[in-house]
């Protein structure tokens, strides 16, 4: 079976709805991770359903049953532009979850953010690539696993209408680059959509994740998701999924050409 045939599909009513169910689920997913092994991780998303995600978080109650100690957040892709450019992922993270969550205990050193462009790295994506793959490597050490990433409890992940994931677009040589044995994260040079420059984890990266999520609103992207669930093609969303689970978590919007 293919990872597209075996996705659930969960669908909202609309975006508001989705960003509240989407963060109750994710308490629930480190909770449970937690029990299980001790600590969670969850690999985080931007845009505007996943930053909403993350402010449906920060006010729920439900924040106080994940012990934030034991907790580390990741990021699948970021703009390569200066630490305090409001277009950074971590910065709208920060704004909306993560000052929230240090109230309730969670340590900086529990929040992974990709490089900056005013970094250790300077402007250098293939250095900011190199830095944060070997964060990665370095956590797996840590939590005892073999090989160059840590566990990811879940992974979450938006959808462009173009169907792209992270910052992995169709037809874009980005897309292939993870097909090089022991390459976790890239940069990405000339991408369609504004910055052009960019660092994202490469595809073999997002599906070590024990569950994938792609929580994705809006009419505009029914195309895309329709086309991704329909089979693995030329859309990095289909295919991007778990190891042991896929989740397509949508607005009615979204899944209206399903």
């Amino acid at each position: 079976m293919s990872p597209s045939a075996a996705a659930e599909v969960v669908v909202h009513p609309d975006a508001d709805s989705l960003a509240a169910a989407v963060a109750a689920r994710l308490l629930v997913r480190l909770v449970d991770a937690q029990v299980a092994r001790g600590r969670a991780s969850a690999v985080l998303t931007g845009g505007t359903v996943g930053t909403q995600v993350l402010r449906e978080v920060a006010a729920s109650p439900a924040a106080r049953a994940v012990d934030w100690t034991r907790v580390s957040l990741w990021w699948g892709d970021e703009r390569f532009v200066p630490a305090d450019d409001p277009d950074r992922n971590a910065g709208q993270a920060k704004e909306a979850v993560l000052d929230a969550l240090a109230a309730l205990g969670m340590p900086a050193s529990g929040v992974h953010a990709m490089p900056a462009s005013d970094g250790a790295d300077g402007d250098d994506p293939d250095a900011a690539a190199r830095r944060y793959a070997a964060e990665l490597a370095e956590a797996a050490r840590e939590e005892g696993v073999t090989g160059p990433l840590p566990v990811f409890d879940v992974l979450m992940l938006g959808a462009g209408p173009d169907g792209h994931v992270a910052s992995l677009f169709p037809g874009h040589p980005s897309l292939e680059a993870g097909d090089v044995d022991g390459v976790e994260v890239i940069p990405v040079r000339d991408a369609p959509k504004p910055p052009p420059t960019r660092l994202s984890l490469t595809l073999p990266a997002i599906t070590s994740a024990e569950e994938v999520w792609l929580v994705v609103a809006g009419e505009e992207k029914a195309p895309a998701v329709a086309e991704a669930l329909a089979g693995p093609g030329r859309l990095p969303a289909s295919r991007a999924h778990g190891a042991s689970r896929t989740l397509w978590l949508v607005d009615r919007a979204a899944a209206s050409r399903l």
